[in-house]
Parts: structure tokens; C-alpha cells; sequence
């Protein structure tokens, strides 16, 4: 145990963020750079390490928290850093992105404040790769077989890195320009530096990954050839099927999917773009969908210059302290969140819906026209009377995705079957019912979280390894049923 009083003695504190005015005239992470290291050991010492981890359960990775808790309070980095890999193979991306149901899921939790896990984990990755503990994990012989991955998200990346390291040849396809799925183009870079997936990407070259960038499968390469190539395929294309908003004015200029948007910012800071095609500047911008992805676009929309940034949320808003009949400990409770985004501004609607858009001569979009709903046998009800216009010349819709591609040929041309909720289906192992192709991360699980994407990379890499090989020795943290803690 890290430290018997530490939970008694020390309250929780957590990373400093840079001032506002300052953070929104940069493209770089929020957070004053350093300013974990001289709390780090005192916040890992308020681990209680239970009887009963329940961290580990919130965790779908089944991170072994209280061990690298425990070495993080001591110190010792090296031993923090190879627990902390055991069960993860990007915690630099997790400790910035997650949102932690293993903090939710913290039995100091149940009536304090919980131990700062995310920050523990950034801590110790940080200071692994600045004192070089990250190396490069190359098989020590090669199986002879051959697979190929289909996406280079976070599950992709994880399947690609555990069946890399088990002796297989691995190359990764990927449509876009450049590796590392939404990590590179949905998620901006105020959130995670782009650096800290090139360097991952040049340990796994080194392991012997190959990477096929610009290159869709369905498209530019037929799903049969490829596995006639291939021994094995994964499927990690992702959920990128966005919901839409079929309103009247949908069609006026200005009003874009989010990943239509986003992207784009993250290509100014590639170099693509001296300014972004889609720029919030000067413009009114309204944001619909009130999770993680509105909340990127709201930030994007503010170092853009934006006149003003309003987000829409079609249910109301959240409690701020857990419910504990609703949402009893440890589940994932649904509490409304301050992000860095909402911090520098701009207003939140709360149970509102957009009945149309509203445009100018030249068919810009210039209003949008909402509603107040309250739900009536669980549907969204508009309420008479309410109904008012707020200005909106650049509207992004950040409400969700439904399910994979189904345009680019990729489900037909394997013949896959789909399940209920129009997902890949795959059975215990993530196999699919196509001979030899399995799927991981949001094409088979649905939109999910990141921990979710890695831990289905991981578990899809040991169903392709026993397929192979008749047995396997890499570790299965889950199984694509698995929805425990309703995260």
C-alpha cells in the first residue's frame, strides 16, 4: 500500500491549466507542462488499495491501478511504467482522452473525492518516454504469417502492436494521409498533441508494423484481395457513419458534420493549411450535441476567433453529484462536466431541439430556429411558446455516429453480417462470419470510448493469434459482450 493516511492526509488536486487568454491563442494541450510532477506521489499516496479493486472493473483495460499507484508514490517510474504497460499499450493517449470510469468506479469515491488516476497514468508515461523506459518490443522469431489491420485508431494500433510483438507480419491500412484515425483528425490538438502518436507509430515501425496510409479497403483495394493477401484481417475501421439532422435548411451552406470540421484544424497544424477551409472566425457558430466531440468543436470554434459559440444539448442537463438510485456507485454516472472548452467560454442550451435553419439570399446559413422540450413517455416534446431563433452562421452537428461505412463496399464485399444495433457481428473470440476476419473497436462494439477501442484491439489480437497459431499467449482483458459499469 502506497501510503496507509495518505487518503486522510492529502486532499485531491489535479493538473494546472494554462490561463485562458493565454491557451486560446495556441494549439498546444491546455495544461501548464510539468505542473503534475510535485503532487503526483502525494495524489497516488491517497490509493487505498482495496480489498476489492473496483478500479479495476470501472477500467475495461483492467489497469492494474493500485500497483502503479503504489510505485508512483515511491517514486520508482521504471516499475510504474512496466505495470502500467502490462495492460495497456498507449496509456499516454488514455491519460489525456479518457474520461476515467475507473475514477467513477474508486471505492475513495463512495464518499471523497476519488484518487486522480488519469493523472497518475499521464505521469508515469511522461516521464517514461523522457527517461527512455519506452523502447521498441521486437519478436524475438517471425510465425511466417501474415495479417492485415483495416484502420489505424486505437484498436486498430493495439491489435496491430500485440500480434506485431507475437511474431506475425502486420501492416496497417489506413484511407487517410497520414496514421492514427480520429487520434489524428477528431481529436484536437489542445487536447493531445499529435507528437505523442508519431512517436508511438516510429516505436511500432521499429517492432516491425508496416504502415499503408491513403489506402481504403473497398475502395482503392477490393475486400477480397486483401484477404487473399493476408492470413488474417482485423477490422478496426471505426463508427465513422455520423448521425444527421434531417430538418428543414439542413442543405444551406455553413452547417457541416463535426468530422467534417474538425479534421481540418488538425490539418493547419500538420501544414497543410495556412487556415482552415471551415474556419469559425468573425461567424456566430452553434454546436449541436452536447458530448466530448461538441465539446472539441467548441474549443476549435474559440481559437478560431469565433463572434460567440453556443452548444446545443437535446436532454437536460445533468445532475452535478451522482444520483444514488439512479447511478449507484461504482457504475459510469451520466454528471454534468466542465471541459477546458467550456471553461473558455461560450453558452450551453440544455433540452433544447432545432425545428429548421434559417438562411440569407446566397443560401449561408444565418439563424437557427429551436425549441425548449420536455420528454413525454420518454420522447422530446417541443413546448408550445417556446420557441425562439438564436444567430448561426456556422453550424456543426456533433450528435453521434450510427454505426461503420457502409459506402465504401468494405461490409458487402467481405460479406459480413451485421448485429441488431448494425454493428459487425463477432463471436466470443471477435471473429466475424467471414473465415479468417475479425473486428475490434467501434465497427464492432458501436461508438465507444478510447479505453473500450484498445481493450477490443488487445483481446481481437488474441482471437487472431489462437486462429493462427491454435493457442495463444497474449493477454484477453475482455469479451465483446462485456458491458460492465454501462460505459
Amino acid at each position: 500500500m502506497a501510503d496507509p493516511k495518505g487518503f486522510l492526509t492529502h486532499g485531491r488536486e489535479v493538473a494546472t491549466s494554462r490561463p485562458v487568454d493565454e491557451r486560446v491563442k495556441d494549439w498546444n494541450e491546455v495544461y501548464v507542462p510539468g505542473s503534475l510532477l510535485p503532487i503526483i506521489s502525494k495524489q497516488a499516496s491517497r490509493c487505498m488499495d482495496c480489498g476489492i479493486p473496483f478500479c479495476h472493473n470501472g477500467c475495461p483495460l483492467g489497469n492494474l491501478i493500485p500497483e502503479w499507484n503504489d510505485y508512483a508514490y515511491r517514486e520508482d517510474w521504471t516499475e510504474a511504467s512496466e505495470r502500467l504497460h502490462a495492460t495497456n499499450n498507449f496509456p499516454e493517449f488514455t491519460g489525456r482522452l479518457c474520461p476515467a470510469p475507473c475514477e467513477s468506479a474508486c471505492v475513495l469515491g463512495i464518499n471523497q473525492q476519488p484518487v486522480t488516476i488519469k493523472n497518475v497514468e499521464v505521469s508515469i508515461i511522461d516521464k517514461a518516454w523522457d527517461s527512455g523506459d519506452v523502447k521498441p518490443q521486437a519478436p524475438e522469431r517471425l510465425s511466417g504469417k501474415t495479417i492485415a489491420v483495416i484502420g489505424s485508431g486505437p484498436a486498430g494500433l493495439a491489435a496491430a502492436q500485440q500480434l506485431t510483438r507475437a511474431g506475425h507480419t502486420v501492416a496497417v491500412y489506413e484511407r487517410a494521409d497520414r496514421v492514427g484515425g480520429l487520434l489524428r483528425y477528431g481529436i484536437p490538438e489542445f487536447k493531445m498533441e499529435k507528437r505523442h502518436i508519431n512517436r508511438r507509430i516510429e516505436q511500432m515501425r521499429a517492432e516491425g508494423t508496416r504502415f499503408r496510409t491513403g489506402v481504403e479497403v473497398g475502395r482503392d483495394l477490393k475486400a477480397t484481395d486483401l484477404r487473399k493477401r493476408y492470413d488474417a484481417v482485423v477490422i478496426a475501421a471505426g463508427a465513422t457513419t455520423a448521425r444527421d439532422l434531417p430538418v428543414p435548411g439542413r442543405e444551406l451552406k455553413g452547417i457541416h458534420q463535426a468530422m467534417e470540421y474538425l479534421p481540418l484544424s488538425n490539418k493547419v497544424q500538420e501544414g497543410d493549411y495556412v487556415t482552415s477551409p471551415i474556419s469559425a472566425e468573425g461567424k456566430h457558430v452553434v454546436v449541436i450535441g452536447g458530448g466530448d466531440t461538441g465539446a472539441d468543436c467548441v474549443g476549435t470554434a474559440h481559437r478560431q476567433g469565433a463572434a460567440s459559440v453556443t452548444q446545443l444539448e437535446i436532454m437536460p442537463r445533468p445532475n452535478d453529484e451522482r444520483h444514488p438510485e439512479q447511478q449507484p456507485w461504482p457504475t459510469f454516472p451520466i454528471l454534468y462536466k466542465v471541459t477546458s472548452a467550456h471553461e473558455e467560454g461560450g453558452e450551453r442550451i440544455y433540452a433544447a431541439s432545432t425545428s429548421h435553419f434559417e438562411g440569407d439570399e446566397d443560401g449561408q446559413v444565418q439563424w437557427l430556429h429551436l425549441a425548449e422540450v420536455e420528454f413525454v413517455d420518454g420522447r422530446p416534446t417541443a413546448r408550445p411558446g417556446s420557441e425562439r431563433r438564436i444567430p448561426a452562421q456556422l453550424v456543426t452537428l456533433a450528435m453521434g455516429f450510427t454505426g461503420t461505412d457502409r459506402e465504401n463496399g468494405l461490409v458487402e464485399q467481405f460479406g459480413l453480417e451485421l448485429d441488431e444495433r448494425g454493428n459487425i457481428a463477432r463471436d466470443a473470440d471477435f471473429r466475424t462470419n467471414a473465415p479468417g476476419v475479425f473486428v475490434a473497436g467501434d465497427a464492432g462494439r458501436g461508438q465507444s470510448l478510447i479505453v473500450w477501442a484498445i481493450a477490443e484491439g488487445r483481446s481481437a489480437a488474441r482471437g487472431v493469434d489462437r486462429f493462427l497459431k491454435g493457442a495463444s499467449d497474449l493477454p484477453a482483458p475482455i469479451r465483446p459482450t462485456d458491458r460492465s459499469l454501462m460505459v
